[in-house]
């Protein structure tokens, strides 16, 4: 078969890695890829939500399957895309259409499904211009933190959590009438804060069967300790120690299949990844949020712990055949580190040189902001987030010495990373 993978960051490259493992895979695209994708395949320079110019490439390439790896093309319509025309329609692809993609695109279907399928979440209502009152008046209700979500994409950005009610009123106020995020802030979701500790669970369904992917912790904020701003993820780890066996069976049948079956009976079709963003209360799990495509840094702890051929599994999801499939997990724990840029997430520099790349033991390394500089051939950095590493060991504590000893040996300008990545969990 001959693979295009879209996208172009860690979770592109994981997934493209593990492609490129298959004996089925013939040739391998990755569009717009990196420094690290142009090693595993051809990159070809095509945006994810070029969609007359990714069925050019698909025809020239003589493509068989499309992986869609971020949100903003499935969003956007590229499954419905290919659907609508006679050629790219035998294609098959990897990611839900536009309407299953509304479980990440809009924060406020995302949770009238959750309710109407008595998926457990947190208490909501949601606000807009002309109701913008009440949204005040629904927040005094409430106890601190006061949590406020923009309905539609904001790269990441659109969850604002704050303790005063005065300051929480003037964040909505901004949100929907200052437009903060853009469109993505005409309706706000507001909703209860719930106290927990947090997990990512993975599922690839067809429609009708899914297999339950490793689960994942992955790590947002900037500094150890979780401090400072967000960030799109410092590291994570997989498995998770503090999802046993009876509270991941909880998980999937008080969340996987209801959700499964829930789009089943919504007339939704769904060929592709679902994220579960989740946290254990006590000791029962809730949705934070759901995403339509794989996390990063998640997948750079998840795919290395997959045994089995993934391109049996992707073809099996595009065809519908997925109960005929079983998945091989590793036991072993995967530990990922994510090397940054100096100033990310605010301004950052590009361009700067890379070296160690060749020095590295024992480790994957996951390229996700680097190009090739054509001239010296060098790799430099070209994004906030540079580098993950993953290490496996037999326990946690291995894993992460193994790739955190590797995050020393690189080395560019004002190099930065977490030195606390899974120690909460130690």
């Amino acid at each position: 078969m001959n693979i295009l993978v879209l996208g172009s960051g860690g979770r592109e490259y994981a997934l493209a890695w593990k492609i490129a493992q298959s004996p089925k895979t013939d040739k391998l695209f990755i569009a717009p890829g990196n420094a690290g994708t142009g090693v595993l395949g051809v990159n070809l320079p095509i945006e994810t939500t070029e969609f007359e110019n990714i069925k050019k490439a698909v025809v020239e390439n003589d493509i068989d399957m499309v992986v869609v790896g971020p949100e903003n093309p499935l969003v956007e319509g590229i499954h419905d895309f290919f659907i609508a025309d006679d050629y790219l329609k035998k294609i098959k692809i990897i990611g839900p259409l536009k309407e299953g993609a509304r479980l990440e695109g809009s924060k406020d279907f995302a949770k009238q499904f959750m309710v109407k399928n008595h998926i457990p979440t947190a208490a909501y209502k949601t606000f807009n211009h002309d109701n913008l009152d009440e949204g005040y008046t629904f927040l005094e209700s409430l106890q601190p933190p006061y949590v406020l979500k923009a309905d539609g994409l904001a790269a990441g950005k659109g969850v604002v959590i704050v303790n005063n009610l005065e300051e929480a009123k003037s964040e909505l106020k901004a949100m929907i009438e200052e437009a903060k995020f853009g469109d993505a802030s005409a309706n706000v979701v507001v909703e209860e804060f719930l106290s927990g500790i947090e997990l990512s669970v993975f599922v690839i369904t067809d429609g009708n069967s899914y297999l339950l992917l490793p689960e994942a912790k992955d790590y947002k904020r900037i500094g150890e300790g979780d401090t400072g701003l967000n960030t799109g993820g410092m590291g994570s780890i997989s498995p998770v120690p503090f999802a046993g066996k009876e509270f991941m069976s909880k998980i999937e049948e008080k969340i996987i299949k209801p959700t499964i079956n829930g789009l089943k009976s919504d007339g939704i079709p769904y060929q592709g990844f679902i994220f579960f963003g989740l946290i254990k209360v006590d000791d029962e799990p809730f949705v934070i949020e759901y995403n339509c495509r794989l996390g990063d840094p998640e997948t750079e702890s998840i795919i290395p712990r997959i045994n089995s051929d993934l391109v049996d599994i992707l073809t099996a999801t595009a065809d519908g055949t997925l109960h005929e499939q079983k998945i091989s997990i590793d036991d072993r724990y995967a530990a990922t580190v994510m090397l940054v840029s100096g100033g990310y997430p605010k301004q950052y520099e590009k361009g700067k040189t890379i070296s160690g790349l060749d020095n590295v033991n024992n480790c994957i390394l996951f390229h996700a902001g680097t190009t090739t500089d054509v001239e010296s051939m060098e790799v430099k950095t070209s994004g906030g987030r540079v580098l993950a590493i993953t290490a496996l060991g037999n326990n946690l504590k291995e894993a992460l010495n193994t790739a955190y000893q590797n995050a020393e040996i690189i080395q560019y300008e004002r190099k930065n990373y977490r030195k606390d990545i899974g120690f909460d969990l130690l």
